[in-house]
């Protein structure tokens, strides 16, 4: 049984990471500000620090409470548009403020830390499906406040010898198959849950922006990637770090276009989707899709819930319960 620290585990994949941690018997803490979290998100059995990571004194004190075996790192702002508008506010928050826990996870004598990362890197891809040997050009000050932090890291390993694992996870999706968690965003920008919400009835409509995309059907396509699956890869990349240091490229590696996703809801749900065609939003590729074939053939991983219907349905399934998200009684 190992001991974890996750930054912002009251979020969507980081509880979901924190629970795939407790269901193996590991102790887990998490540190979150909750301004993006939900302490309702926090499993049962966790310990929650209520804290921001800007708080370097808080973090000091709960680092120093070692030993750690890993300290697993979501916490950060994640929207790419709003990282457009306020593109300092996302390298400062971003990557000042994780640069700041990976020097403050040196000084306390941890050896092995996991970074939530992102395709975002590859703003331009020049191959389908991206793999790690896909050129970096990040899309927007999102994408860079990541790299940064990626740069930080192998700086780390080099100097203090500080492992990491860098995971560049395409679209998460889905909810817990047993139901114990979910997606919940204010606001939602996740093109999933804004469907099963029109198909429920509880947004007036769908925005599919451009249908003109040179793919089978006009809309632009995605690598959608069970959440639950994207946890046990953290876990099968940590057990790389006894070893060495890991970057790997995350998805299920097929894609699924706007059009599969609004049709596949409403094949699982028997709920019709209302659809608004709009025009194309600035800076959207056509095909975003992860070779992920280096993590499979290093880890052994493979995604277990592969099929779009049963990502679907699992988060279906919890938005249905759950119609205030982790408001809800």
């Amino acid at each position: 049984m190992g001991r974890f620290l996750v930054t912002g585990g009251a979020g969507y994949v980081g509880s979901h990471l924190v629970l795939a941690l407790l269901d193996r018997g590991d102790e887990v803490v998490v540190y979150d500000n909750l301004r993006q979290g939900h302490r309702g998100a926090v499993p049962p059995g966790t310990r929650l620090v209520e804290a921001d990571i800007a708080d370097m004194a808080g973090l000091d004190a709960v680092l120093a409470d070692g030993p750690w075996e890993a300290v697993f790192h979501f916490a950060a702002l994640s929207l790419v548009g709003e990282s457009m508008q306020r593109p300092f506010y996302y390298l400062a928050e971003n990557a000042g403020l994780g640069i700041g826990l990976i020097d403050a996870c040196v000084r306390h004598g941890v050896t092995k830390f996991v970074l939530s990362s992102t395709a975002n890197l590859f703003g331009n891809p020049q191959r389908i499906p991206i793999d790690e040997d896909e050129r970096i050009e990040p899309g927007s000050p999102y994408g860079e406040s990541k790299l940064m932090l990626e740069r930080a890291l192998y700086w780390a390993g080099e100097i203090h010898g500080l492992r990491s694992a860098c995971l560049r996870y395409f679209n998460a999706a889905g909810a817990d198959p047993q139901g114990r968690l979910g997606e919940d965003h204010n606001p939602e920008t996740h093109l999933i849950p804004l469907v099963i919400d029109a198909a429920l009835g509880r947004r007036q409509e769908i925005a599919v922006f451009g249908q003109d995309y040179p793919t089978p059907d006009g809309t632009c396509i995605r690598d959608y990637i069970h959440v639950a699956d994207l946890a046990n890869a953290h876990l099968r990349a940590l057990g790389q770090l006894e070893a060495r240091s890991v970057t790997y490229n995350l998805g299920n590696g097929a894609g699924h276009s706007v059009r599969e996703v609004i049709r596949t809801v409403e094949q699982v749900s028997g709920l019709s989707v209302p659809v608004r065609i709009a025009g194309r939003r600035a800076g959207d590729p056509a095909v975003l899709v992860a070779g992920s074939g280096r993590l499979r053939s290093e880890t052994g991983w493979s995604p277990h819930y592969a099929e779009l219907p049963v990502i679907v349905e699992h988060a279906l399934k919890w938005r249905d319960a759950h119609p205030d998200g982790y408001g809800s009684k």
